[in-house]
């Protein structure tokens, strides 16, 4: 769910591309997990906020959980959480988790995810790529686009 909300947050700040990327370092005892977008971007003093629970720029509601909440099951977890972001070009999150620490939430289902991402925002490029110390897997939706026969029943 942190990752499906994060990237909803990079949709809403008008993205056309958003990059989700997850590394599983059994090794080095690590999962991370970024998500990188190319939309409005967040001044120093936003990015210097957005960790605080009460803080969001949404006029929906007075409350914004999605980043602080990710930080809380990254540190919960041995790990901790970047923000770096740029005005006009776009946000970068990076959560890292001991991947072996009995606290670290599982990954979840990346395939509904991703699914759910995919079908709600069709107009959006999508890249997933995820590594393991066995695997590597890479979707990209605009690779998707250009396959032959997409969108034709067979």
């Amino acid at each position: 769910m942190h990752i499906l909300d994060v990237v909803e947050n990079s949709v809403e700040s008008e993205a056309s591309e958003v990059r989700i990327r997850v590394n599983e370092d059994v090794e080095k005892d690590l999962l991370s997990v970024e998500i990188e977008d190319n939309g409005r971007g967040m001044d120093q003093e936003t990015v210097d906020k957005v960790l605080d629970p009460f803080y969001t720029t949404r006029t929906t509601r007075r409350v914004g959980l999605g980043l602080p909440l990710l930080a809380q099951a990254a540190r919960e977890a041995g790990g901790d959480i970047e923000i770096s972001s740029e005005v006009g070009k776009g946000t970068r999150v990076k959560a890292s988790f001991r991947h072996s620490h009995i606290d670290r939430k599982p990954l979840g289902d990346m395939e509904q995810t991703l699914t759910t991402l995919i079908a709600g925002h069709p107009e959006t490029h999508f890249v997933y790529e995820h590594r393991d110390p066995e695997t590597s897997f890479r979707l990209d939706t605009d690779e998707m686009r250009k396959a032959p026969n997409h969108g034709q029943d067979r």
